[in-house]
């Protein structure tokens, strides 16, 4: 598969993915300070959230959601998800990258395919469909997967920092997670880069910047031949 061409005066729409406890929220707010200190216009948003009914749907799906016993229906999981991607892409992303500012994402529509697809059964073909109609076409320029097994991303939550997902699933659901996001990145090498996100922080950050370099070097009209998704060690 091949990245479509851009326009040069579009901003990028970097995503940043990964299990849960990866350093998606670290590493998104550096990629920021980074590309601000580089002199790009930046916008750093996250899903679900980023506008007033994502960030309610942010609080159903993860802080107010059921933690045993009457768990939400996966599909019914995956269309909130895409309720807030939709108002997300229309009211912020959407425009943003249209008017030349970068906007750097934690998680996007990769999260559904691997949580609800993957990792909890719901066709990938009802997903992709979801995806379409929530996403309006938009694709990321880059999507920067933070890879590690799940055991010690959950090691790494605080009990304050736990959500639906860390409380409800068990090991092997986010087992099939992190693989649904690898198999997504090897279906997509020229989109995906993988960072080994078990390493220190400092570490991780120098495979996001890594990964960032690509755009610099193809800025302007892509067309990327297929290729192993790169693996960017520590």
């Amino acid at each position: 598969m091949t990245r479509p061409s851009r326009p040069a005066d579009r901003g990028w729409f970097i995503t940043i993915e990964g299990p849960e406890g990866a350093g998606k929220t670290t590493q998104t707010a550096r990629l920021e300070a980074h590309l601000v200190e580089n002199g790009m216009a930046v916008l750093r948003t996250r899903e679900p959230g980023g506008t007033a009914l994502g960030e309610r749907v942010r609080e159903l799906l993860l802080d107010g959601g059921p933690t045993t016993g009457d768990a939400i229906d996966p599909l019914a999981d995956a269309l909130l998800f895409s309720a807030a991607r939709r108002q997300l892409v229309e009211e912020v992303i959407r425009p943003t990258i249209d008017a030349g500012t970068t906007v750097v994402c934690a998680r996007f529509a990769d999260s559904t395919l691997a949580y609800q697809g993957y990792g909890a059964g719901v066709p990938l073909a009802t997903l992709r469909a979801l995806e379409g109609i929530a996403t309006g076409g938009i694709r990321p320029d880059l999507t920067i997967l933070l890879d590690l097994p799940p055991e010690v991303g959950l090691r790494r939550k605080a009990p304050g920092d736990q959500t639906r997902f860390e409380l409800a699933f068990d090991l092997a659901f986010h087992r099939r997670v992190r693989d649904g996001f690898l198999a997504l990145a090897a279906d997509e090498p020229g989109r995906f880069a993988v960072v080994d996100a078990e390493t220190g922080e400092a570490q991780v950050w120098d495979g996001v910047r890594q990964a960032v370099g690509r755009l610099h070097r193809d800025r302007g009209p892509v067309d990327e031949p297929d290729q192993p998704a790169q693996r960017i060690p520590p």
